[in-house]
């Protein structure tokens, strides 16, 4: 029987898991493939410390290696970091080998010349495990710009930071106890700066960008903010008034540019991302047909992320894949001046267009305003949280809350 060859990049948490995936469900593939599908070569950093049971697989430190193999179909990235991810899977596109990455740094940075250069040399492009780990996110957007235009993305992208802020409120807990707790579990890093910080979540988002409006955001509009500000104070004030912190990414269009938020908002009852916790992941997506669709599941992890890069591996030879980088069609539309939740003396230096809707306590206030009116806050004395959802039930049914 004829194989598909696979040269695996990395033998991490994420390689293993494709190997041990290829492994287990041979057959099945077999049966979409019609024939043997094999992993031929694995790319380490230190042969001595890596086995795998096939003799057969050629364990290397060297990608040379690989991209002579004298039979190679597939290169699937399971590396990390924008080199040498970039240059090796160059490299196999030129060779002429599909490709498949869950790089989402690298990708974020160079998905659209990896893109081109797929087009122009008749190989796919997989790229469904940069994002949102299980999640079926990029085959659902694709599907979905066939006949939609996608006016807004939403979505839980780092599974550690929406841990993190579970843990503070349903445990009661400070954020570096819940952080010492997500390190204890596996769930972050020695150094979690990538997840807290929020430049996780925006490398999916400019994936996400570059995939629904043809470009990644303009730098000058976007927000990138972490969630090391957030006190258990602030997890019980919004909680008694039915709100719940979220790590939001957020990607739409303004005008002629792409605006991306990664930041720490309040999500009201009504909003699809509410009732995401833990290590979950999800995307909520407004469509001018369909309306809005919302997923759910876990974001990362050995097997989730190996089903992400498996589906993307079922999908090679199917080479319209790079066409989605075209730019986008989506119209700009003027949305409803958000709600805000703002701690600190708010008679003290409200810019204006912001309108003060309810007070709840000596030091927190409701109110409506403009992103561009927030944006003037001083934020020393000032600290603003936009809500998500319709908000206005909640703000009428709270007894703390007081009007103006």
């Amino acid at each position: 029987m004829s194989a598909l060859t696979i040269g695996l990049l990395g033998f991490g948490t994420v390689g293993k898991g494709v190997y041990e995936t290829i492994s287990k469900h041979q057959g099945r593939l077999q049966a979409i493939f019609g024939k043997e599908v094999k992993v031929s070569a694995i790319l380490v950093k230190n042969v001595s410390k890596h086995s795998v049971p096939d003799d057969d697989v050629l364990l290397t430190d060297d990608f040379q290696e690989i991209i002579e193999l004298p039979k190679l179909d597939v290169v699937i990235d399971a590396i990390v970091g924008r080199e040498p991810g970039y240059t090796y899977l160059r490299q196999a596109i030129l060779r002429g080998c599909h490709v498949i990455t869950a790089n989402k740094e690298m990708f974020a940075f160079h998905g659209s010349e990896l893109a081109r250069l797929a087009k122009e040399h008749n190989v796919s492009l997989g790229f469904e495990a940069t994002v949102g780990g299980g999640i079926p996110i990029i085959q659902t957007i694709k599907q979905l710009l066939n006949a939609n235009k996608i006016e807004r993305i939403e979505g839980i992208l780092n599974g550690t930071s929406n841990f993190i802020l579970t843990s503070m409120r349903e445990e009661n807990l400070s954020f570096e106890e819940a952080l010492k707790i997500a390190q204890e579990k596996g769930y972050a890093e020695a150094d979690p700066k990538n997840d807290i910080e929020g430049y996780d979540a925006f490398f999916k988002a400019v994936v996400l960008s570059e995939l629904v409006f043809g470009k990644a955001p303009a730098q000058e509009t976007s927000v990138r903010e972490g969630i090391t500000d957030i006190t258990i104070e602030q997890i019980r004030m919004a909680d008694s008034l039915g709100l719940k912190f979220k790590h939001v990414a957020s990607i739409e269009r303004e005008k002629d540019a792409i605006r991306c938020t990664v930041k720490p908002v309040l999500t009201a009852e009504a909003h699809p991302l509410y009732r995401v916790e833990g290590v979950q992941n999800a995307v909520s997506i407004d469509a001018d047909i369909v309306g809005n669709i919302s997923l759910q599941g876990p974001g990362a992890g050995m097997f989730p992320t190996a089903s992400a890069i498996i589906e993307d591996l079922i999908h090679v030879g199917r080479t319209d894949i790079p066409s989605v980088f075209e730019e986008g069609k989506s119209e700009w539309t003027v949305l409803d001046e958000p709600v805000w939740i703002i701690w600190g003396d708010a008679n003290a230096g409200l810019p204006e267009g912001c309108e003060i809707i309810s007070k709840v306590s000596k030091d927190v206030f409701i109110f409506k305003a403009s992103l561009e009116a927030v944006s003037l806050l001083d934020t020393s004395d000032l600290k603003a949280y936009q809500v998500l959802g319709d908000y206005a039930p909640a703000v009428k049914e709270n007894k703390q809350v007081q009007t103006v």
